[in-house]
């Protein structure tokens, strides 16, 4: 009968608006909660049909409950560097303890602190789970896996020391120090040259592996490069001095000449003193000419140049590092007392600056031959040369880096453009760096590689000056805090400086996240209607970002469920006069005779 239908049809309208209050309520009574989705009530009716339009048969309402999991709660700033409010998309992995035994839950409460064990546990009590990292922040291979997950724990009982890996020095070197010229020793001598005094000297502290300081000397000498050169034993010159002046040269007679050749580029070329030439032979009065000619003419500019150094002696240089440089004569302009009298050079020594060996001349005589005098074995450990054919022959520098203990680290030369920076080639990493291997401190802790930084070396003119100076290692330090980073990491920070990745936190996304079955604590459990997990990092894949510092609010809108309540109330209320009516109509009914 339809009269006792509609009475039913009241009751499961009071039933479902119970269920919506009671919905309501829990959306209110938790607008506090850190992480906290709040569900709302749909309803829809359960219809039963008659077989003829004549007769209605009411049916009943039941109330489905939607939950709001994937609706962004509002960020709130908080003290704590350990609280992480997601922004976008995906939850933190988290189980109710350590155990393995334990199923994973998934969260958006973010309000994390370590406890008594150094697990991370937010404020419903479940702990956090992440990726471990390896060297360089890898994460595992089967990081898409569940089982690649693992507490977070971070827990320090000792400290932490951070080894140097990197150096950065910024120098400015002189351009006007005076070259040293092992050719002018006593006994003269070929490269390289760490038994005399240094131009400049720059320490830096290091640190080993067992956080001890290690002090690191760099020393700076300018040279005459590695290229062949000679030197005149005349000293005091000018560039007016006559070549032809008795009282200087008593040893040159006017139409004495001299050839000066480069082996690369292949070129000759013969001077006359102070007497008419013929070409292609050059007539040369005076040592300025000599120097213009050479400077002005000499295979363009390219493969010879000739200066004066502060002691008023002329010096050549081949500009490619590989030439030779060979000197023939006739007369003896060149040789003997009253002469320019080339210094001899003290061995012709094959080249180690590069791979190739020095092309033989093959313009014969004496007085000799100069082969490049770069003997440096260690000089793999610098920068190549960007320009190798023609680098600047006044811009070049030995370099040397000492052990705390006085011995050489390493050994090798720079060079600098005439535009006073670095003539050098970065390596595969884009950095141009001194590369120091396995470097033993000799107090039991490991073999230590340091790259220093150089690509900010200048040469210019005026005093030598360190710019700054910085490397990335630490002493022991003892752990002040931890903190979670926007792309998911656990940094570990020391009183040292140092920092440390312990961690990294998945975010986890899934299909239908309000399919999610509601567990407690405001965490949830993997459902079929959900779909399976995807771990992703943040910022990746669809995920969102954590937002360090912040925690998110609960997604309640108080406005807007008092309106529903007062909604549900009066809804209520209705069904219950449904219920009096059809109470009162039975009890018409009962009055019938």
């Amino acid at each position: 009968m339809s009269l006792f239908g509609s009475l039913f049809t009241g009751v499961s309208g009071l039933g479902a608006e119970s269920q919506s209050t009671a919905m309501i309520a829990n959306n209110i009574a938790n607008i506090n909660t850190v992480g906290f989705k709040r569900s709302e009530a749909a309803f829809f009716s359960l219809v039963t049909t008659e077989g003829r339009s004549s007769k209605y048969s009411p049916g009943t309402v039941s109330v489905n409950r939607i939950q709001k999991v994937n609706q962004q709660g509002p960020i709130q700033q908080t003290a704590s560097s350990t609280d992480a409010a997601i922004s976008g998309n995906g939850m933190f992995p988290v189980k109710r303890d350590a155990s393995a035994q334990q199923e994973f839950l998934y969260t958006r409460s973010g309000s994390f602190s370590e406890d008594s064990q150094g697990l991370l546990r937010n404020s419903a009590g479940f702990v956090l789970y992440g990726w471990p990292l390896g060297i360089g922040n890898a994460l595992p291979a089967n990081q898409g896996d569940l089982s690649s997950l693992e507490p977070v724990n971070v827990a320090f009982l000792g400290g932490l020391t951070r080894p140097t890996t990197t150096g950065e020095l910024a120098i400015n070197l002189d351009a006007d120090q005076v070259d040293y010229n092992a050719h002018l020793f006593t006994p003269s001598s070929n490269l390289p040259i760490s038994n005399q005094p240094t131009h400049f000297t720059r320490g830096m502290t290091v640190y080993d592996s067992l956080g001890s300081a290690q002090t690191l000397t760099m020393e700076f000498r300018k040279v005459i490069g590695p290229m062949a050169n000679a030197t005149t034993g005349a000293s005091g010159l000018t560039l007016t001095t006559s070549l032809t002046d008795v009282a200087t040269f008593p040893g040159i007679t006017a139409g004495d000449t001299f050839t000066v050749t480069t082996s690369i580029p292949a070129v000759s070329q013969t001077y006359v003193i102070g007497a008419p030439a013929v070409l292609p032979d050059l007539r040369v009065n005076t040592v300025g000419d000599l120097l213009n000619q050479i400077n002005t003419n000499f295979g363009g500019g390219q493969a010879l140049d000739a200066t004066l150094d502060s002691s008023g002696r002329i010096v050549f240089q081949a500009i490619d590092p590989t030439s030779t440089l060979t000197f023939g004569q006739t007369g003896t302009p060149l040789t003997g007392a009253g002469t320019l009298a080339l210094v001899q050079q003290p061995g012709n020594v094959a080249l180690a600056y590069t791979s190739q060996a020095p092309v033989q001349p093959t313009v014969p005589g004496p007085p000799d031959t100069y082969a490049p005098t770069d003997t440096y074995p260690d000089q793999g450990d610098f920068p190549a040369l960007s320009n190798v054919t023609n680098p600047n022959t006044q811009g070049w520098w030995e370099v040397i880096v000492r052990h705390p203990n006085g011995s050489v680290q390493t050994q090798g030369l720079l060079n600098f453009n005439s535009s006073g920076a670095l003539n050098a080639q970065p390596g595969s990493d884009g950095v141009i760096d001194i590369e120091l291997r396995n470097i033993d401190w000799f107090n039991g802790s490991e073999l230590q590689d340091i790259d220093l930084d150089i690509q900010r070396f200048s040469q210019f003119a005026g005093n030598f000056d360190v710019i700054f100076s910085d490397q990335n290692g630490a002493e022991l330090g003892l752990r002040t805090g931890v903190e979670l980073t926007r792309e998911g990491f656990v940094v570990a920070r020391f009183s040292n400086g140092a920092t440390a990745n312990l961690y990294k936190i998945p975010l986890v996304t899934f299909a239908n996240a309000n399919g999610l079955q509601e567990v407690s604590g405001t965490a949830y459990a993997e459902n079929s209607l959900s779909g399976e997990e995807n771990l992703r990092e943040a910022g990746t894949g669809g995920a969102g970002f954590l937002e360090s510092s912040t925690v998110e609010s609960s997604n309640v809108d108080l406005a807007d469920e008092f309106a529903k309540l007062i909604v549900s109330q009066r809804a209520f209320s209705a069904n219950t006069r449904v219920i009096n009516t059809v109470d009162s109509m039975t009890e018409e009914l009962l009055r019938l005779r």
